[in-house]
C-alpha cells in the first residue's frame, strides 16, 4: 500500500465518522450537531475585550480585596491548578483555609461548604453556544440552575453570597459596594481601571466596571486547539482508532441530545436522579459541557462521582431507572427523569472507548498564569 492510499483511507474513515454525526442519530437536533470550538469568545456590545481589561481582570480575580473578609479570591474556588475548578466534591469559601482537597474551614463557624460543585472557567465565554446559532453573551446561562445571565452578572454574585466571600463581615445588600470601595482605595487600581476604561481615575472604579474587567478576563480562558477540534477542522489523524471507535459509540448512544455543539451541551436544564443539599433538593440542572474533563474532576452538578468511568457506569445503571419511568412508573417520591435519557446499552469494550473519545476533549496547554503579586498586597491563592 502506498503512502498516498494509506493517507485517502484516513481520509475516507475521518469523513465516514463525521458523516455518522447526522446519521447514527437523526433526531438529534440541528444545534446539537458537533462542531469545533471557535478560537474567540463573543463579548457583549458594551463590554470588548482589551489587553488592558484583561490583565485588570486577572489582577482582580486573583485578589481578595474583593471579599468581605479579605481572604477569598474568585481564584479560591476557580484556580489554574485545577482546570480552573478547586478539585473538591464541593467548594469551601469564606471562613476557610487552603485550596483544593486541601482546604479546609478554620475554626467552627455557621458557614458551611456550599451544595453544588465548581464548574471550570475554562471555555466559559461560550457558555450557551451551540451549533448554527449566532453567540449571545449577554444571554449566557450561568450557574448550575442558570439562575444568572452572562459572565458580567455572575461576577458579583459571590461577592455578595454569605458562604462564598462575604462571610458574616457585612450585609448582602452592602457587600459589592464596599468591595468597590476597597479597590476604588488602591491607587495601583485607579490606574489600572482608567486605562481600561478610558474614563478619570476619580470616577472609573465603579461595580459594572470591575464586573466587566472580571468579565472579560474569563472570556479570555480558552482551549479551542483539542484534538477533536483539530479533527473536526479536517485533521483526520488528530484522533487515534480508539477515540474514533469512541466517538461512534457516543453518537449511537444518544449522548448528543444533550451533549452536543460547540461546547458538548445543549445548556438546557435536565433531571437525572442526582439531588445535593439545597434547598430545592437538586431538582434540574444544566448540562456541563464535556471539555477538560481530564482537569475538572469530580463529576456532577454535586461532585458525587470521582472518575470518568464512575460517570459512565452512572449513566449506565440509569438505565432501568429510564424505563421504569418514562413507562409511566412510580414518580412520587421524585420528578420525572428527562425524557432524552435513554438506556445505553453499552458493552464492556465500549467504555474504555467512550473513555479515550472523552480524552480527544482536553487541551493540556490551558492558561496557567497567575500574579505574583496583586495591588492590595494581600496573599494571591497559589
Amino acid at each position: 500500500m502506498t503512502i498516498g492510499t494509506l493517507a485517502s483511507g484516513i481520509v475516507l474513515a475521518a469523513c465516514v465518522v463525521l458523516a455518522a454525526e447526522n446519521s447514527a442519530a437523526p433526531n438529534v437536533p440541528p444545534e446539537m450537531k458537533l462542531e469545533a470550538l471557535p478560537s474567540r469568545a463573543s463579548a457583549p456590545q458594551d463590554n470588548p475585550a482589551t489587553p488592558a481589561k484583561i490583565s485588570l481582570g486577572r489582577l482582580l480575580f486573583f485578589d481578595p480585596i474583593l471579599s468581605a473578609t479579605k481572604d477569598v479570591a474568585c481564584a479560591t474556588c476557580h484556580h489554574p491548578r485545577f482546570g480552573w475548578g478547586d478539585g473538591r466534591a464541593t467548594p469551601i469559601g469564606a471562613g476557610g483555609g487552603g485550596l483544593g482537597s486541601e482546604r479546609k474551614f478554620l475554626a467552627a463557624n455557621s458557614l458551611a461548604p456550599l451544595p453544588r460543585n465548581t464548574p471550570t472557567l475554562l471555555n466559559v465565554g461560550f457558555n450557551g453556544v451551540v451549533a448554527g446559532v449566532r453567540p449571545d453573551a449577554v444571554a449566557a446561562p450561568m450557574f448550575w440552575d442558570a439562575r444568572v445571565r452572562s459572565l458580567e452578572k455572575q461576577a458579583l454574585v459571590p461577592i455578595r453570597s454569605r458562604d462564598e466571600m462575604r462571610g458574616e463581615a457585612c450585609a448582602e445588600a452592602d457587600a459589592v459596594d464596599q468591595a468597590v470601595s476597597r479597590v476604588r482605595a488602591i491607587g495601583e487600581y485607579r490606574e489600572r481601571f482608567s486605562k481600561a476604561f478610558g474614563q478619570p481615575q476619580d470616577e472609573v472604579v465603579t461595580a459594572a466596571h470591575l464586573a466587566q474587567a472580571i468579565a472579560a478576563f474569563e472570556r479570555s480562558l480558552i482551549t479551542s486547539d483539542t484534538p477533536f477540534d483539530r479533527f473536526l477542522r479536517g485533521d483526520p489523524s488528530a484522533l487515534n482508532a480508539d477515540q474514533q471507535r469512541g466517538l461512534r459509540v457516543f453518537q449511537d448512544g444518544g449522548c448528543m441530545h444533550c451533549h452536543g455543539g460547540p461546547m458538548l451541551s445543549d445548556f438546557k436544564l435536565h433531571f437525572i436522579g442526582v439531588t445535593d443539599r439545597s434547598a430545592d433538593g437538586g431538582r434540574e440542572f444544566r448540562t456541563p459541557t464535556l471539555r477538560n474533563l481530564l482537569h475538572t474532576a469530580p463529576y456532577m452538578h454535586n461532585g458525587s462521582l470521582g472518575t470518568l468511568r464512575d460517570v459512565l457506569i452512572f449513566y449506565e445503571a440509569l438505565s432501568d431507572a429510564v424505563a421504569e419511568t418514562l413507562d409511566g412508573g412510580d414518580t412520587t417520591t421524585q420528578p420525572r427523569l428527562d425524557p432524552l435519557l435513554k438506556p445505553l446499552n453499552l458493552k464492556a469494550d465500549d467504555f474504555p472507548a467512550l473513555e479515550a473519545f472523552l480524552d480527544s476533549l482536553n487541551a493540556d496547554g490551558y492558561d496557567r498564569s497567575l500574579p505574583a503579586t496583586v495591588p492590595s498586597g494581600l496573599p494571591v491563592p497559589k
